[in-house]
């Protein structure tokens, strides 16, 4: 098998005084490196070699950001399967209102629901524009996947009487609405 530069001379694409200064060229070069301490920089290789270091460093970018997306997903996916297996039914005949940002809103629910509420006991979740009473056990952590889903927690009342409290001896009314 012959060379390229018999190659191309076979097909009259070089003539021979090209060829033969190309070979001197080369060899010239392969001296001087020979002869010479420092190494001859060739352009080409270290420009190859840059662009696959700024293909790579793009790459990782461009998975961290897929890996990043794939993450919300599954924590979206974690909070909606929390809230579809924990809720409680909102079917009740009293009106709880609760505030979603700067907007009051309403929710219907049991008696017992809505003295949980109160209570801290349960907890409203906001999912697809829809809210959602679940156990305050359960907001906690949904709260830890993403703060933004729960709408109103109230805070849990301590049961206990202060001793230094006058009116201790009097019991509130059940049936008593504010």
């Amino acid at each position: 098998m012959s060379s390229l530069q018999d190659q191309l001379l076979k097909a009259g694409l070089v003539d021979k005084k090209k060829a033969k200064q190309a070979s001197k060229q080369k060899a010239k070069q392969a001296k001087v490196q020979r002869k010479s301490s420092q190494p001859v920089v060739d352009e080409t290789k270290e420009a190859v070699k840059q662009a696959q270091q700024e293909k790579a460093e793009k790459d990782r970018k461009l998975n961290a950001q897929r890996q990043a997306q794939a993450n919300q997903k599954a924590i979206a996916a974690q909070i909606k399967q929390l809230i579809k297996l924990n809720t409680l039914p909102t079917n009740g005949d009293i009106a709880y209102n609760f505030t979603d940002g700067s907007t009051i809103k309403k929710l219907f629910v049991s008696s017992k629901h809505q003295n949980q509420l109160a209570n801290g006991q349960l907890t409203i979740v906001k999912s697809d524009d829809k809210y959602w009473v679940v156990p305050s056990v359960v907001a906690e952590k949904i709260a830890l996947r993403d703060e933004s889903v729960i709408v109103s927690k109230a805070e849990k009342t301590q049961d206990t009487i202060d001793e230094d409290d006058p009116y201790a001896d009097y019991e509130i009314p059940d049936d008593l609405m504010w």
